[in-house]
């Protein structure tokens, strides 16, 4: 069976109402927010290679790496295998970057069966390619093919806003928010929007402050 899938803004809105209903702290977080945006993205190779040139540099950096793919139009499995991996450093990604989107070009995977597999086995074939994580995974999952019931717990934010809106005593690491969110099924991808959202409000508030 295909899983939900987020297509409109409407699909979050239900989500948001579903999550306020069972979880009082959820209702207080979307009074905060406001709505919650739907924040999907095109899938296929160019996401995934997008997000592996975006680790672990700025925005800026990340942006402007890209940019030069684009225009030497090595942005296709085809193509980055013709640059190889010499040719690519040579456009501004790092060696291990640079090995990375030669191993997703050389993975052929199936951007369109994706769609219809179930998220456990999108993460699996995903990070079986070197260079892609379950967080990039997941995200892939959540934003890509829109999900509805994906969380992402590895992420940093996610982590900060439920200890936050929980009023926990510490950061959950990734294994307990994974077991906290299995109570927001089968909207998970939503608790995340939401919690992402009042991240940023809460620290906007605190720089007010």
């Amino acid at each position: 069976m295909v899983e939900r899938v987020i297509e409109t803004d409407a699909c979050v809105a239900e989500g948001a109402a579903w999550l306020a209903q069972i979880e009082p702290r959820f209702a207080h977080a979307h009074e905060q927010t406001g709505a919650l945006p739907l924040r999907l993205r095109p899938d296929g190779f160019a996401q995934l290679l997008s997000a592996i040139v975006s680790q672990q540099v700025s925005v800026a950096s990340a942006r402007a790496i890209w940019g030069k793919l684009e225009t030497a139009g090595a942005v296709t499995p085809e193509a980055v295998l013709r640059f190889d991996q010499d040719g690519l450093r040579d456009l501004g990604l790092s060696r291990q970057k640079a090995r990375y989107a030669c191993a997703l070009a050389e993975a052929g995977i199936d951007y369109d069966a994706l769609r219809g597999a179930p998220t456990d086995d999108v993460v699996k074939t995903l990070t079986a390619v070197t260079g892609i994580g379950v967080w990039t995974a997941e995200i892939y999952a959540m934003f890509s093919l829109g999900r509805a019931d994906v969380f992402a717990p590895g992420d940093l934010a996610l982590q900060e806003s439920a200890r936050m809106l929980f009023d926990l005593p510490d950061r959950p690491k990734d294994k307990a928010l994974r077991q906290m969110a299995e109570a927001w099924s089968p909207w998970r991808s939503v608790a995340a929007r939401t919690l992402w959202a009042y991240y940023h409000v809460a620290k906007d508030r605190e720089g007010i402050a």
